[in-house]
């Protein structure tokens, strides 16, 4: 079929952008996945048109009898999963979740306590974000960059003084479990909640290889569901507490921050957390060794890998310093030319976040096409032939497209039944 000549453009780049991230590049973008067949399939449907203001059985719209079934299933099925008292799947993003939850659990002009950016701690957690926005008074955890992890006795100081209402815990960088069970006792002491911003590591804790927030003393655990936790960008917010606080929760999610939820994705997360019930423990667990494998290798190469005197990592994440070749943003635009994503990060030393020492790598979705402790050391020796040994990346990038040839079925997942897809497709009214 013939298309104007600028809808043809934007086809192809689609298409060229597909062929250049799915099929010729290490993706190592430590906040990025990708879905099975079947999620992928079942993302495309009628409710990315529509809407459902509102909660189950109580909606502002007709026509959604379906969306009632689907979102509860969804929220039951984490709830279970997670052990928690109530679960809200409406959020479209993580930061959307923690907004949600700050606005029901903190006045406004409250306190939240919570890491830096240096320290690992993501923008809606601090000053710059989402907070600034609510007008609440952040103050810092303190970090202890030998345990690379928060200070205990440092945070019990910060918690006492300021009795905050919200403590913050889990991280945009993060190799290693927070102390949950010890910075709640110290914040519930005080009449605080804890919030476990838990987007990075939910896939871990859905596969048993991280430790559960709410078991470990969290009141409320946030995430987002395309990180380690393979399923469509989306939001979710799962409450350890009971009563009308759970209601504050919903109102937060609407109508203060979200009309209407993407519910086109309900589905493909469902599809993706059964998946996790089937393959999780062993996709997690396979991921943290890649992560190891992955740091150990670049070790012996010669880069200077963060945390190397605690074993480097426990989740999907490797920290690298490459102050030496530059710097973050140097770093991975050279890697970038060579066909491996990776992004600048800042470390605690840093000043700068426009100018970071650091990056950051993530091997969740690598283990998603099937890539094992093997393929981790040949992922280093990338990292060494374009900023140790000097190789051109446009010769080391032909050598990252023949490994990619290897890795092009998504592992730990469902395939297509081509029946089903057929008949999927012609309700939609695509016919092939």
């Amino acid at each position: 079929m013939a298309y104007p000549g600028d809808l043809e453009k934007m086809l192809n780049l689609v298409m060229e952008h597909n062929k250049w991230r799915r099929r010729e590049t290490v993706n190592l973008i430590a906040s990025e996945n990708v879905m099975s067949p079947l999620a992928e399939l079942i993302y495309l449907n009628d409710l990315m048109g529509r809407y459902a203001e509102g909660t189950v059985g109580k909606r502002y719209y007709k026509g959604t009898k379906y969306v009632d079934q689907i979102e509860g299933a969804l929220a039951n099925a984490f709830a279970d999963v997670l052990g928690a008292k109530y679960v809200d799947v409406r959020p479209i993003s993580g930061t959307v979740a923690n907004l949600a939850t700050y606005y029901a659990l903190a006045p406004e002009g409250g306190v939240i306590a919570s890491l830096s950016t240096r320290a690992g701690g993501h923008i809606s957690h601090n000053q710059v974000g989402g907070p600034k926005a609510l007008k609440f008074r952040v103050v810092e955890l303190p970090w202890d960059v030998e345990r690379f992890n928060i200070d205990v006795d440092g945070a019990r100081r910060v918690i006492e003084e300021n009795k905050p209402r919200i403590v913050l815990l889990g991280a945009s960088l993060y190799l290693f479990p927070h102390p949950v069970r010890e910075i709640a006792e110290i914040a519930h002491s005080v009449g605080s909640y804890v919030i476990h911003d838990s987007a990075h590591v939910f896939g871990l804790i859905v596969g048993g290889r991280f430790p559960n927030p709410l078991k470990e003393g969290a009141d409320v655990t946030t995430s987002s569901t395309h990180k380690t936790f393979p399923g469509p960008q989306g939001g979710l917010i799962a409450s350890g507490l009971e009563g009308e606080v759970n209601e504050a929760i919903s109102r937060g999610v609407f109508p203060v921050f979200t009309s209407n939820y993407h519910m086109h994705r309900y589905a493909a997360t469902y599809v993706t957390l059964v998946e996790m019930r089937e393959f999780g423990e062993q996709y997690a667990d396979q991921i943290v060794r890649n992560a190891r494998a992955l740091a150990e290798a670049l070790h012996a190469n010669g880069f200077d890998v963060v945390a190397e005197g605690l074993g480097f990592t426990r989740t999907h994440q490797v920290a690298v310093d490459v102050s030496k070749f530059g710097g973050g943003e140097v770093v991975s635009s050279l890697l970038e030319d060579a066909n491996i994503i990776v992004n600048k990060n800042m470390l605690p030393w840093d000043k700068s976040a426009v100018k970071p020492s650091g990056i950051r790598l993530g091997v969740q979705e690598a283990t998603r096409w099937g890539m094992r402790e093997g393929e981790m050391a040949e992922i280093a020796s990338f990292f060494k032939s374009v900023l140790i040994d000097g190789v051109e990346p446009a010769k080391v990038r032909e050598k990252v497209v023949e490994f990619r040839r290897n890795f092009l079925e998504v592992k730990y997942g469902y395939k297509i039944d081509a029946e089903f897809a057929r008949g999927f497709l012609r309700d939609l009214g695509i016919f092939l």
